[in-house]
């Protein structure tokens, strides 16, 4: 286990390191928030009626996002292990005595984790300096944000697990293209990124259940502002602990099975 955190370290301190992209990601993620905020204050000026979440809910929501973007979205793919895959230097980690799968999904951890602690208090400090109705706001109750921090910590492992899974099955197909991407277009739509959940069609809704992308982001953040009650956060994390243990086991059961006849590709 030592070792396993050794790669997280490593990742996590050389992630750490890029001031300037963190910036760059700051004003970007600031920008695109504001614009969102802007839509969805304008949504509900025109007098929209029976909706699920309250306008200061949905802004504190769309803040979230774009403040933990780095930690929970699906399209950041970490290139890394894909060129391992495609040019033939999986063959380098595959002489280490350790357990591929763990190896990456420690590092993939400690590039997620970094990229987030570089980015994430100074978008939620300006945010929370913003007049009304723009500001970010604080968590329903104590209760409620305990709740969310353990559903985000367990968003987290779930995503990683997730992110680990797509250049798995690039040692089958060998392109991350196609599926893979799919796969990504189809977990950030249904994770919340786009559209707060609640808002979705009541067939959108009901699928989005059955998979695990809901559980990612969209299910901590509702808890964090008070959208679902404190049965319903429970339950929902009892379902998110279940499909990262189902997510981990398929893609290691996926890795050992890929790796008795993968081919080195390169030379």
């Amino acid at each position: 286990m030592k070792a396993y955190f050794t790669y997280f370290k490593l990742k996590f301190i050389s992630g750490l390191q890029y001031r300037s992209a963190a910036w760059a990601g700051i004003a970007t993620q600031f920008f695109f928030g504001f614009v969102y905020v802007m839509i969805y204050i304008a949504f509900y000026d025109s007098g929209g009626e029976n909706l699920p979440m309250n306008i200061h809910q949905v802004i504190t929501y769309l803040w979230l996002n774009q403040s933990l973007l780095a930690l929970v979205n699906q399209f950041s793919k970490d290139q890394e292990l894909f060129k391992m895959v495609k040019d033939g230097t999986i063959s380098y980690e595959l002489a280490r005595p350790k357990n591929l799968y763990f190896m990456w999904y420690f590092k993939v951890l400690g590039q997620r984790l970094s990229n987030v602690v570089l980015r994430f208090f100074p978008l939620i400090l300006v945010t929370s300096l913003l007049p009304k109705p723009y500001t970010f706001g604080g968590p329903s109750s104590l209760f409620n944000f305990l709740l969310f921090l353990i559903s985000l910590t367990i968003g987290t492992l779930l995503v990683t697990a997730l992110t680990v899974l797509y250049p798995i099955i690039t040692l089958t197909t060998m392109s991350e293209k196609g599926i893979v991407n799919i796969m990504i277009s189809i977990a950030d739509i249904l994770s919340g990124l786009v559209v707060p959940i609640p808002f979705f069609p009541l067939f959108l809704q009901k699928i989005s259940k059955f998979l695990p992308f809901q559980y990612i982001s969209d299910l901590p953040f509702r808890i964090y502002v008070g959208n679902v009650d404190i049965l319903f956060g429970i339950h929902g994390i009892f379902i998110q602990t279940i499909w990262f243990i189902i997510i981990v086991f398929f893609g290691f059961s996926l890795m050992k099975k890929n790796l008795k006849r993968v081919v080195v590709q390169g030379g």
